[in-house]
């Protein structure tokens, strides 16, 4: 994988064959960032990564000025991976092992930006976005993006604001529904 803009842009980090992972297409993963990058000033942001595997959203944000990053997986050679990474890049991201959907459930912290990309055939996907949703993850403005496969359609819940697909990679966009009928 390799991190597509930013201070360590073109920089490769070569993971571990044995991380139960599937990291984001660097196709799908420039477009979000486009989408992002014409929304936010990523200095401003408070981000939470889900599922974060091998960290590679994480690096991103860190990559174009957050500072604020956490970065939630509940396999721990993963966490130890991006701890490592994080270290070597000098960023900061706060690394957490633990279950995510359990995570969402007991965190007070709201972020602008929760990213989520739990492994295609999960099963918890609308426990998810409604967790993060009822449970008020979303800062004022804040967006929950949600990678899923082609299989998985999310249009259907509360605080759904849009859907991208770049090849086999789909993101479902939310926003704290209030804020949606207010607009």
């Amino acid at each position: 994988m390799r991190i597509v803009s930013g201070k360590w842009r073109g920089k490769r980090i070569t993971a571990p064959k044995n991380l139960p992972t599937r990291p984001t297409t660097d196709f799908g993963k420039e477009a979000l960032f486009n989408i992002l990058n014409n929304r936010y000033y990523f200095e401003d942001l408070r981000v939470l990564d889900l599922f974060s595997g091998t960290g590679n959203i994480s690096y991103e944000f860190a990559s174009r000025g957050t500072e604020e990053i956490v970065a939630v997986d509940m396999h721990r050679e993963c966490v130890r991976f991006i701890s490592k990474t994080n270290e070597e890049l000098g960023a900061s991201i706060q690394t957490v092992q633990s279950d995510a959907l359990q995570w969402v459930r007991r965190n007070a912290t709201q972020y602008d930006i929760v990213f989520a990309d739990p492994p295609y055939e999960w099963e918890h996907y609308e426990d998810l976005a409604k967790g993060i949703i009822d449970h008020k993850l979303l800062a004022e403005g804040g967006e929950a993006i949600i990678e899923h496969s082609d299989q998985t359609d999310l249009s259907h819940l509360p605080g759904f604001t849009e859907h991208r697909r770049y090849g086999h990679v789909n993101f479902s966009f939310f926003s704290n529904p209030n804020e949606i009928e207010e607009d």
